[in-house]
């Protein structure tokens, strides 16, 4: 039986794998790791822990994305985002191990009106996008064969992200400020585990950068507004604009992903967002 590892087995990425690892059980043999049970940036913890398990996949959901306090711990950043990477992408060619990293629309610098390809400057703005870049970088110089996806605006029924923060101050507060000139594409974690077991199980893989999440573009603020209607929130929502919400790191503009490269190479049909967020708010509600 082929095993699959996945690295930040509890975060919001590794539990939706986690309920959908069922479904596989007669085929792979799932292992989860924390950073309790395998420290990334430790190279010798890697390197024993691949030697141990020998994984035919390694899907790396783990990552540092305080995106905001990046800017003061760029080292921890970089340690996480990017050598630890390095070392898994290591241990993964020594072991003819397919490495399946999970990366960022923040890699981009968001000065566009179009949909930014696989294939466009890569420009980041901010520390976080820069590690994040950094880690791509050396994950496909060091193992060929290397699956990156590129997602956005994650969220789910798990962990702390953008969906169930809103509904916490929806139920506290009569009125919010959301910023309303930003845009980009919230992503169901759920549909990306989905998509992940969907590149697993195709027998003869492309590697390289991937983009994945759902579609079309919005901004935070029309995401904040369709969750609280698919929530029944009667809370007040007031757009702002970049310049009335200043955070210590800078935002992409528009870092919208092009999404056709995965649909035509593994037949990926990515998800309209507002479908898989009233999923999410569903199973958040009940």
């Amino acid at each position: 039986m082929k095993k699959i590892v996945i690295i930040g087995g509890n975060g919001q990425l590794g539990n939706c794998i986690r309920k959908i690892a069922p479904d596989f059980e007669n085929k792979y043999e799932f292992i989860f790791t924390d950073s309790q049970t395998l420290d990334i940036t430790n190279e010798d913890q890697v390197n024993d822990f691949f030697y141990d398990h020998k994984p035919d996949f390694c899907i790396n959901a783990s990552a540092y994305t305080a995106v905001d306090l990046a800017e003061k711990e760029e080292e921890k950043a970089f340690a996480v985002n990017a050598y630890g990477v390095a070392y898994l992408a290591q241990a993964c060619a020594d072991y003819k191990s397919i490495l399946i990293h999970v990366s960022t629309d923040y890699v981009f610098d968001g000065d566009t009106n179009l949909s930014y390809s696989e294939d466009d400057f890569t420009n980041p703005i901010g520390v976080y996008g820069q590690s994040k870049r950094k880690g791509e970088e050396l994950a496909l110089e060091i193992n060929p064969k290397t699956v990156i996806l590129r997602t956005s605006w994650l969220y789910s029924e798990f962990n702390k992200n953008f969906v169930k923060t809103m509904m916490n101050l929806f139920s506290q507060k009569d009125e919010l400020g959301i910023v309303a000139d930003q845009f980009g594409q919230p992503t169901n974690a759920n549909d990306l585990a989905e998509a992940i077991m969907e590149i697993i199980e195709t027998p003869n893989k492309t590697f390289g950068i991937f983009h994945f999440s759902n579609y079309p573009e919005t901004t935070w603020f029309e995401f904040a507004k369709k969750i609280a209607k698919f929530s029944k929130s009667t809370v007040k929502l007031n757009p702002l604009t970049t310049e009335q919400y200043p955070t210590p790191a800078k935002r992409p503009t528009r870092s919208t992903l092009a999404l056709d490269r995965i649909e035509q190479v593994y037949k990926i049909e990515p998800k309209h967002w507002e479908n898989s967020l009233e999923d999410c708010v569903n199973t958040l509600s009940s």
